[in-house]
């Protein structure tokens, strides 16, 4: 906005121009920060890797969730991802940001095999008592990242951003539908 107001002869800057936006309750369409906020009802449980080496298959599961820029919004992936081979197990797509896409993501996975741990973040989703249940009652250990802790999931962290780069930025998505077939 501010490239295009110079271009038309107004002498401003970015701090103006974002200010008079503010004023008038405009903002820019795109994820805003907090979104791995746990809900204050739900458990958050400890870090259970810390000094865990990884040494085979189905030992350390892992989760996260991303989101894809469309032309008029967002949509939200999560998969799930074996920290020893660095396979995605499952992977699921929802427009909005509630826990069913991520239990269909988990039921998936679990359909195949069961891991020791499985690692989350804080986000709502991965705290709600239906996600965690279903880790539970399979007997899995559940370990979540601490504050701050962004490289934590640095598996899961890594796939994403070799997704976008090698798939949605290039592919510049219009609809949900192009997305999850991309």
């Amino acid at each position: 906005m501010t490239a295009w107001l110079r271009s038309q002869g107004y002498a401003v800057n970015h701090k103006r121009v974002a200010r008079l936006l503010r004023t008038l309750g405009l903002e820019t369409i795109y994820p805003k920060p907090h979104r791995s906020e746990p809900h204050p009802a739900h458990r958050v449980y400890p870090y259970l890797l810390r000094g865990v080496p990884i040494t085979r298959v189905h030992h350390v599961w892992s989760t996260d969730m991303t989101s894809i820029r469309l032309h008029g919004g967002f949509i939200s992936l999560v998969a799930v991802m074996d920290w020893c081979s660095r396979y995605v197990l499952s992977w699921a797509v929802s427009m909005t940001m509630d826990v069913s896409f991520c239990l269909e993501a988990l039921d998936h996975a679990l359909g195949g095999a069961r891991p020791a741990i499985f690692h989350s973040d804080q986000g709502a989703q991965c705290t709600s008592l239906d996600f965690t249940g279903r880790l539970a009652a399979a007997g899995i250990q559940i370990s979540m990242d601490g504050r701050g802790r962004a490289l934590d999931n640095v598996f899961v962290e890594r796939r994403w951003r070799t997704v976008k780069d090698a798939e949605v930025y290039l592919k510049d998505y219009e609809t949900p539908r192009e997305a999850m077939q991309g």
